[in-house]
């Protein structure tokens, strides 16, 4: 029987492919908005992610994402460190700074300042394209992610030693390092603490954030829970603060609902279609169906072959809709070399897009089961 069901499925080759079609649009439609909706969201949490070494991020209270920096005394650090448990704590510099190049030009910038003496929150050693940690202790120096050099500098080969004015102070770039893409694309350049102090305007309170370490043995919860006690500031693992950011902006913004419609609506016209298509297939071969009933065919047995057709039609369908958004996400990075994409395709979008499917083949299935069932097998005398 399965393979009677298949030949009256591509019996019609039109028919099945335009059906195809229908599935494999609808899938990547979701697949693909899904997707560059997760990549802006990884944008929104790429200083997080890229902080290695520190996983408790200490912050002022009312501090609601990454961006709303609200600067620290200078004394709380020490405060962090008297807490029992914490290893470690460190100074941490975010936030943004105008810097003038040699023809006059300026340009925002993304600025990091990192420990002085350990260096926690620069970029990883493999991930340095030119030059060294090490070099960001001399005098004036920084380094700048590759994206953002890019963008200032197209199609010119990548090289250290170039210089801008910050807070009318100079800045030699000393290494080019790889960064995850961030929300608002600026350029980012790392520097050590001290220094970034003196590239913004001079503030009676600078600190940004406090990254610190629980001693082995004590859980991270644990130590974000005394941090808390005992100074009052806010105290986040990397993974708390990381859904912090994400809820902020799908409560803040309507990049949620925007997607959201879209991904809906790429649901029910795949809906739609395919299950009128198949609702026309069904109605074409109700000959064919009312002979199997009169040979003696149950209906469980016709239910099944229904959903074999239309399991078919939705699996071809999945594979070309995920398969054409996957390779619109290999294209745009391919092409945009500047500003790298905000296209991430997860493991769950693909079992979401697979579910999606699924219900697609189900509710179009249900129009024809419900023609055939009422069908008579007397129809093939007719």
């Amino acid at each position: 029987m399965s393979w009677i069901a298949l030949k009256m499925l591509t019996g019609d080759t039109f028919k099945f492919l335009f059906m195809v079609f229908a599935i494999a649009f609808a899938t990547l439609l979701m697949a693909q908005q899904a997707s560059i909706f997760w990549g802006l969201m990884q944008n929104t949490t790429s200083q997080i992610r890229d902080v290695e070494g520190a996983e408790i991020w200490v912050m002022d209270p009312n501090v609601r994402f990454i961006d709303d920096v609200k600067p620290l005394s200078e004394d709380d650090i020490y405060r962090v460190r008297g807490v029992p448990g914490v290893k470690w704590a460190v100074r941490f510099y975010k936030g943004q700074a105008r810097a003038r190049f040699e023809d006059g030009n300026f340009q925002q910038f993304l600025l990091l300042g990192v420990d002085d003496a350990t260096l926690v929150g620069a970029p990883r050693p493999e991930n340095m394209i030119l030059g060294s940690l090490g070099d960001l202790r001399i005098p004036d120096a920084c380094v700048m992610d590759e994206a953002g050099y890019r963008y200032l500098w197209p199609g010119q080969p990548i090289e250290v030693g170039r210089t801008l004015e910050m807070n009318d102070r100079r800045a030699v770039i000393v290494g080019i390092c790889r960064a995850s893409p961030t929300f608002m694309t600026f350029p980012i350049v790392y520097t050590t603490y001290s220094q970034a102090t003196r590239y913004v305007p001079r503030e009676r309170k600078v600190l940004s954030f406090v990254l610190a370490q629980g001693e082995d043995g004590v859980p991270t919860e644990e130590v974000c829970r005394r941090i808390e006690e005992q100074t009052g500031l806010a105290a986040l693992t990397r993974e708390q603060f990381t859904k912090k950011t994400i809820v902020y902006y799908l409560q803040r913004t309507g990049i949620a609902i925007n997607f959201g419609i879209t991904v809906t609506l790429g649901f029910v016209v795949g809906a739609a279609v395919a299950g009128l298509v198949f609702f026309l297939f069904t109605l074409e071969n109700l000959k064919q169906f009312g002979t199997l009933k009169a040979m003696g065919v149950s209906n469980l047995r016709i239910i099944g072959m229904i959903l074999l057709q239309g399991s078919v039609a939705g699996l071809i369908g999945y594979g070309l809709g995920v398969g054409g958004a996957t390779g619109f996400g290999v294209l745009l990075g391919t092409v945009v070399k500047t500003v790298p994409p905000a296209f991430n395709m997860h493991p769950y979008i693909l079992v979401g897009s697979g579910v999606a499917v699924m219900l697609i083949v189900l509710i179009s299935s249900l129009f024809s089961i419900r023609r055939v069932m009422v069908v008579e097998p007397a129809i093939v005398f007719r």
